[in-house]
């Protein structure tokens, strides 16, 4: 499960946070002076000053990425619900200020707090590492094999878990693996690069993949448009694989093996204490809850929320463990959440929308448009600071009457685009992690990461929406 907004980047230089905070409050103080013009009420123009303020400190991370999420939801507690301390116009029907709160208890925060637990537990029992050793056994000692072994593996984990704490247990694996090799020999790199590759691109496959697929998710819902576990993995699964495979065949031609067999010994015994096959249980009772929401009508928020009552009760997860959790990342997505709320409360999002003539713009192009802007933008910041931004604008554009765009296909590229954004080493900690063992040079990860986001890119927004339309996923 991806959470690059856990990453251990130092972050900008003291000059671009200064510049970053100067910048966010020169355009708040401005946007707010100006008030109502044009289009624009007094409600909604608090709200783009808030959005611009929001932008420039997500991107420039003048202060920590959660800070300006739960400030955007305080910002809009003050500036346009029914507490707001300034005035509202007549006709407004001011949001309850509750509602911006609640947005901290969002079904689909409770989804990834699930999915947060269940990756500590596996964490802390050793599981995702002894499952991953058991797991490569029947792909032999052919480095071919073994690569793509790594990689459906890797990917598989990622989908539930975090990623960071999966590349964690695969280079557990992988790294004495590669210290056994020639210094010279490719394998190496393609080997320890698999695993990065891999983790980023499993978040594709289901909702707790990755913190831009509850972004999306949080703002289809409150466009009234529900997308239960299944069939949010009928829609990326798919994607995932075939984007998989193109990534293995990439590595295994750009890094071919100097060995004809690969000596592997890794160990696979599982704990089998009481407290181990009782996260055992849970683990395969809550994913195998998600996988059959449709048949079962018990909402996957419910389904995951579950496991953190069971583990706490009986004592598998310690309140210490809940120290581990990344809040942080729930915080984001809960202000990523709160802030499209208020651009469609505010009425700011048809005004957006009618800044531009869309209609002149093909479904294809827009579409296309948005999700280079999302992958461009990942690559650079944030995954999810990427997502809170480009979300609300284009499912907002998708809900109004000037385009001829379904709302939840714009949701689900956009957050997909954010996920393919793998080009540089500050692009994930996945990548972070794969950099740092120094068998992978920048030069590596900028090669692999734009030719599988280049692939990911024309899946997502030529080649499945088709598919997914026809067989009624759209």
């Amino acid at each position: 499960m991806a959470d690059r907004a856990s990453s251990d980047r130092s972050g900008p230089p003291i000059t671009l946070r200064q510049a970053g905070i100067a910048l966010a409050v020169a355009w708040f103080v401005v946007v707010v002076a100006i008030g109502d013009a044009g289009d624009l009420t007094g409600e909604s123009s608090r709200m783009l000053a808030v959005f611009g303020a929001a932008v420039i400190l997500w991107i420039t991370e003048a202060i920590p990425l959660a800070a300006t999420s739960i400030g955007v939801i305080l910002a809009e507690i003050l500036l346009i619900s029914d507490e707001a301390v300034v005035g509202l116009s007549d006709g407004y029907d001011a949001p309850a200020y509750q509602s911006f709160f609640a947005t901290l208890a969002h079904p689909v925060l409770m989804l990834f707090l699930g999915g947060f637990v269940l990756a500590d537990a596996a964490a802390k029992y050793r599981l995702d590492r002894n499952l991953a050793g058991v797991l490569l056994r029947p792909f032999g000692r052919s480095p071919r094999a073994l690569v793509g072994g790594l990689m459906a593996i890797t990917a598989t984990l990622s989908m539930f878990m975090s990623n960071t704490a999966t590349t964690a247990a695969m280079m557990a694996v992988v790294l004495p693996v590669a210290a056994g090799l020639d210094a010279a020999d490719p394998l190496r790199v393609s080997l320890v690069l698999s695993v990065p590759v891999a983790a980023n691109v499993g978040g594709l496959g289901t909702p707790v993949g990755s913190p831009p697929n509850a972004i999306a998710l949080g703002r289809l819902s409150d466009e009234g448009i529900d997308v239960n576990f299944l069939e949010w993995m009928l829609l990326g699964v798919p994607v995932a694989i075939v984007a998989l495979a193109s990534a293995w065949a990439i590595l295994v031609r750009r890094y071919p093996a100097g060995i004809d067999q690969v000596e592997l010994s890794i160990g696979g015994a599982f704990d089998r204490s009481r407290d181990a096959m009782l996260l055992y249980v849970v683990f395969g009772a809550t994913v195998l809850g998600w996988i059959t929401e449709p048949f079962h009508g018990i909402p996957s928020s419910i389904v995951g929320f579950t496991p953190v009552v069971l583990l706490l009760a009986t004592k598998v997860v310690g309140v210490d463990d809940l120290r581990h959790i990344s809040w942080h990342v729930l915080w984001l997505v809960g202000g990523g959440i709160a802030l499209g709320n208020g651009v469609t409360a505010t009425g700011l999002d048809d005004w957006l929308v009618g800044l531009f003539d869309w209609s002149s713009l093909s479904t294809l192009l827009l579409l296309a448009a948005l999700a280079a802007l999302s992958i461009v933008m990942s690559t650079l910041i944030s995954n999810s600071a990427t997502a809170n931004l480009v979300v609300p604008i284009g499912v907002g554009l998708a809900t109004s009457a000037a385009i001829d765009l379904d709302p939840l296909l714009a949701g689900v590229v956009i957050a997909m685009s954010c996920s393919l954004a793998m080009a540089l080493p500050v692009s994930t900690p996945p990548n972070a992690v794969a950099y740092a063992t120094g068998n992978v040079a920048t030069r590596d990860l900028a090669i692999v990461g734009l030719l599988v986001g280049a692939i990911g890119l024309v899946l997502v927004v030529l080649v499945a929406p088709p598919i997914w339309e026809a067989v009624g996923l759209l």
